[in-house]
Parts: C-alpha cells; sequence; structure tokens
C-alpha cells in the first residue's frame, strides 16, 4: 500500500482487518488476500466510478448467461483470463510421472451414458475415428475398471448441450477400460471450435481484439479407486490454433497424431468400420492418491 493516500490506506486496512476474525483460517486467509488484492489494483488502476459500475453490470451478466447444466460462463471467463490454467499448475506441482492436466472447461455434463470398449458416441456425421490406448499408474502397470468420462464437440463446433439439434448424449460417454488397462472409443475427428461469443467474455475478447479459438481437443475426466483424477485434453497435432489457444490450454505432452488407415486395416472389422478411418493411440498415467 506504498504511496497510497491515508484515507484509502485506511480503508483497506479497515475492509482486511474486518476479517480477521473469521474461524476458519483458510478462509481467512483467501478472503484477506483477495481484499488486499483487489484494493490494490483499484488504486494502482485509479479505478474510476463508472469503470467500476461497468465491473459490476460485467460480472452481473456473467452471472446470468450461467445456466447451472450446460453453460458456465464463470469458467469460461476464468478460462480466458488464465487463471484456469494457473489454478491448474498450482495444483499439480511435481506431477511428472503422470499424463500432464489441462483446464475442465465449461460444457461438461455429469451422468452420461457408459458405452462399450469401442462403442461409437457420435450420431453426428464426421470423420470417423479410433482413439484407443491404456490407462497406467506410476510404475506402468495397468489400472483396471478405469473410467475414461469423454467429450467433445460437433463437427459443427458446437456441444450437445449447446446445440439443439443434437441429442444430448451426442459425442459424449463414459468407457471403461480392461483387465489390462486397456480402452477404445469411436468418435469423430475432432475440430476447431470458437468458445461462445454472445456473452459478456465474448465482449471482453471483442473489446481485446482477441480471437475465440480452441484448437481441436477431445476431452478426458479419468478415474480409478486410489488414484487422483485426471482432467486432460488431447489435441489434433496439426491443428492451426496450438500456439494460440485462447485458454493456454495446450501442452505439448497431450499432442495425438490421427493416422489415416483404409477399410481393410485390421482394426476395421473389429470395431465396425465399413471405410477409411482415422487411429489415434495414447497412454493415460493417474497419479496415486496421497495417503
Amino acid at each position: 500500500m506504498n504511496n497510497i493516500p491515508s484515507d484509502e490506506a485506511k480503508i483497506s486496512a479497515q475492509a482486511v482487518a474486518a476479517f480477521a476474525n473469521t474461524p476458519n483460517p483458510r478462509l481467512r486467509q483467501v478472503v484477506q488476500s483477495l481484499v488486499r488484492h483487489l484494493h490494490a489494483f483499484a488504486s494502482e488502476v485509479e479505478l474510476t466510478e463508472e469503470e467500476w459500475l461497468e465491473g459490476i453490470r460485467f460480472l452481473t451478466d456473467t452471472g446470468k448467461k450461467c445456466d447451472g447444466a450446460v453453460r458456465q460462463e464463470f469458467i469460461l471467463l476464468s478460462d480466458v483470463i488464465g487463471l484456469s490454467m494457473l489454478v491448474d499448475a498450482i495444483n499439480h506441482r511435481g506431477c511428472e510421472s503422470a499424463t500432464e492436466t489441462t483446464v475442465f472447461g465449461p460444457f461438461y455434463i455429469a451422468g452420461m451414458p457408459e458405452r462399450g470398449h469401442g462403442e461409437n458416441m457420435a450420431f453426428t456425421p464426421g470423420e470417423p475415428v479410433l482413439v484407443q490406448g491404456r490407462v497406467l499408474d506410476a510404475v506402468g502397470e495397468p489400472v483396471a475398471n478405469a473410467v475414461l468420462d469423454v467429450w467433445q464437440t460437433a463437427e459443427n463446433g458446437m456441444y450437445s448441450g449447446q446445440d439443439p439439434d443434437q441429442p444430448l448424449t451426442n459425442l459424449r460417454g463414459r468407457y471403461r477400460t480392461d483387465a489390462q488397462g486397456c480402452f477404445a472409443i469411436r468418435t469423430t475427428l475432432p475440430v476447431s471450435y470458437p468458445i461462445p461469443t454472445d456473452g459478456p467474455v465474448g465482449r471482453l475478447l471483442q473489446a481485446s481484439d482477441r480471437h475465440p479459438w480452441r484448437p481441436a481437443h477431445l476431452h478426458f475426466l479419468v478415474m480409478a479407486p486410489g488414484h487422483r483424477t485426471l482432467v486432460t485434453h488431447l489435441f489434433n497435432h496439426d491443428d492451426p490454433y496450438l500456439d494460440t489457444d485462447v485458454v493456454f490450454g495446450v501442452k505439448d505432452s497431450l499432442k495425438v497424431i490421427y493416422q489415416q488407415c483404409q477399410a481393410n486395416h485390421p482394426l476395421a472389422a473389429r470395431f465396425g468400420f465399413d471405410g477409411a478411418f482415422r487411429l489415434a493411440s495414447y497412454d493415460f498415467v493417474l497419479e496415486r492418491e496421497a495417503r
């Protein structure tokens, strides 16, 4: 609070002190730090009353754009200002042996169907794809019966729930590994897409001269008893937006190549492809839960 007029510094000190008796020590730490930093920010930029009011309007509009089930504009806001990836980095320090994490995103829907090994989760058109691999622990042992909750956009760049023309379960499903830790997912090739720009986050991007695009990816939520839940993506290795992802979520270790396979490929008959398809392989490594 150096160089802040004494009356302003007094207001800030009083606001921080007002939370000094908060019974929960972690809540006290977080709230007092938040108040200190917010006051320091307002003093640094010399926030005007109109700017303060516009900020209130922006946050109010952000809340109004959330519908609780499909659209979470506050997560989208957190994503585009880099906060989501910062929190991700803070909470996964020292996890070098496990698959890298990335943002959860605002379009997850719980309770999607359980799907069989290699079952097709796509009910809309797109280039056919098989994604296969294993789930392993940190020493390379297979993790049987791990759940892979998977979701992606359709070819039009929209998730089910956003798009009323898609079945809610389209391009979503819960797959399980077999006794050898293997999984197989039949779907369509992920595509690049813009995040929704019809709300306050879109207005912020436009005012900041930033594009709204995310590189093509497949979302994964990987869970197994005794292991830390993994939230991650697999990115198409050749997507043009890898270096400028609007939510800063790309990591090199999460890029995969979708290889072209012909109809006579050995996996075609096994998984029901009647023509050419793409094949991607990836092994997920889970970290053990701390005891």
